[in-house]
């Protein structure tokens, strides 16, 4: 999404090693404030996905707090049907990244503008699936707050049958964390306005 390799808002290079074990091929895709780059593990030469927050995010307190939190919520997430979090750490110059498993496919948005309308029967079915991430997390006190056909990604099973990931808990909120909460206020909207609860899109607690 508009980024190369050696773009300034990439805190890393193509070829830069991470954590002493994964090497970065390329950028995989960019949203509002984070990056995703290709890398490989130089030990067990597995894909995988590192995401970091670019430059110009670094500059935020409250943005490098919820990258955090984003990994922590991750973590703590078994759900098949949410992108596994396999290490987290920070580079040299403190720039925070979490390696996730590398998925190979396509987020609904893309679909979407590709097929234009999916059948009603595979629709249903993506949609149960992202259900079954949405319940592990809100039974774990995680509300995403930005579900959107961009953030379910539609990938394969080993066996081959499709499966939806749900992606980027960036803004997400953990019911029990008062630091995370004291981030926003009421009032403060946040999420991608075509796709937000009235109550969200209100800004109300």
């Amino acid at each position: 999404r508009g980024l190369a390799a050696d773009d300034a808002r990439l805190p890393v290079r193509a070829g830069d090693k991470v954590g002493e074990k994964y090497v970065v091929e390329g950028v995989i895709g960019a949203g509002g404030v984070g990056v995703v780059v290709a890398a490989r593990h130089t030990s067990l030469d597995e894909r995988v996905a590192i995401k970091f927050l670019q430059t110009s995010a670094m500059a935020s307190a409250e943005n490098v707090s919820r990258f955090s939190r984003e990994a922590r919520a991750l973590a703590r997430i078994r759900s098949e049907h949410v992108a596994r979090v396999m290490d987290f750490g920070a580079l040299p110059s403190g720039a925070p990244f979490m390696v996730l498993e590398h998925l190979d496919g396509k987020d609904l948005g893309a679909v979407l503008r590709t097929r234009g309308k999916v059948p009603i029967h595979e629709a249903v079915d993506h949609v149960c699936q992202a259900c079954d991430a949405v319940v592990e997390a809100h039974a774990l006190g995680i509300v995403h707050r930005d579900l959107k056909p961009a953030n379910l990604f539609l990938t394969a099973r080993a066996d081959g049958t499709p499966i939806i990931k749900v992606l980027d808990f960036g803004i997400s909120k953990l019911r029990d964390d008062k630091e995370l909460n004291s981030l926003t206020r009421t009032g403060t909207v946040m999420g991608t306005p075509q796709f937000m609860a009235p109550e969200q899109a209100a800004g109300a607690r």
